[in-house]
């Protein structure tokens, strides 16, 4: 990675983060290896430690973007719409102000007012949302990689990842717009790079502020801070470990070159340790 170069947010940008509540789930997906308990010969069936995951979006106030929202949690009915999959990691904390609506609500806009809806990944805890934005015409941003491989996984029945993408989430009602290169400046000030291990199409989110500095929002390519301050990759959550470093590599060279916030996925303490809606980032 040579020297890089990013135009900053235009001022009067603000930026939210919307909490959707936690879901909770066996850490051997989250944390490979003997990080966590797993069977043994004397100890075939152990005890497994579970632990609490933040779902959460980013709501950006764009001066000449408009509205920009990151990611959209889980769907609102969950329950109903994961099947067996609730079972392995249901909703922990959920209240009505989690909603979606209700959380961009609270920071004074409305879900109505969303001009634009930019995807890290397709999976469920992260696409139940864009439910919101069926026939609205709202353009999906994703990588092309991401959309191919979600589509790929649900219609030809993909045995280990059909499960995490949802058919009614990918509908052909959604206005998807895809883009291609490792990294892609979205509107002045916010960029995505593209980071394959978790999917192939994973993309973290890179946002400039002119006060408060530049963030990453490292989405599943980090689920935990553990993944990227230990180096341990995920557990049964990972797709491709040898892409998962690269990214990784990838990810500290550009934390180093642009001195970035970065934002794990789901890590509740990190995220906690953050201004949320309606305090924001500007």
């Amino acid at each position: 990675m040579g020297p890089c170069t990013f135009k900053a947010c235009p001022d009067g940008t603000k930026m939210w983060l919307l909490d959707l509540g936690t879901i909770d789930i066996d850490a051997n997906f989250v944390l490979a290896g003997g990080h966590q308990n797993f069977g043994t010969a004397s100890n075939p069936n152990p005890k497994h430690k579970r632990i609490d995951l933040i779902i959460y979006a980013v709501l950006i106030k764009h001066p000449t973007a408009g509205l920009i929202l990151y990611e959209t949690g889980c769907h609102d009915d969950m329950e109903k719409h994961w099947g067996p999959m609730y079972d392995v990691s249901p909703r922990k904390h959920y209240v009505t102000k989690n909603r979606l609506d209700e959380q961009i609500a609270a920071t004074g806009n409305s879900i109505k007012d969303v001009k634009a809806v930019l995807m890290g990944h397709l999976h469920a805890d992260h696409s139940g949302g864009l439910m919101h934005f069926i026939d609205t015409n709202v353009p999906i941003y994703v990588h092309d990689l991401e959309l191919r491989n979600a589509l790929w996984c649900l219609y030809t029945k993909a045995r280990a990842d059909a499960g995490p993408y949802q058919a009614s989430y990918l509908s052909p009602r959604l206005n998807w717009h895809t883009f291609d290169d490792r990294v892609t400046e979205l509107f002045s000030g916010i960029t995505m790079h593209l980071c394959p291990g978790h999917t192939p199409g994973l993309c973290c989110l890179q946002v400039d502020l002119a006060e408060s500095g530049t963030f990453l929002f490292t989405g599943d390519q980090f689920h935990v801070k553990e993944n990227y301050t230990l180096k341990i990759p995920q557990g049964l959550l990972g797709r491709d470990k040898n892409a998962w470093f690269v990214s990784t590599r990838y990810i500290e060279r550009l934390e180093s070159l642009i001195g970035a916030k970065l934002v794990y996925g789901h890590d509740v303490e990190c995220f906690r340790a953050l201004k949320q809606s309606p305090e924001f980032y500007q």
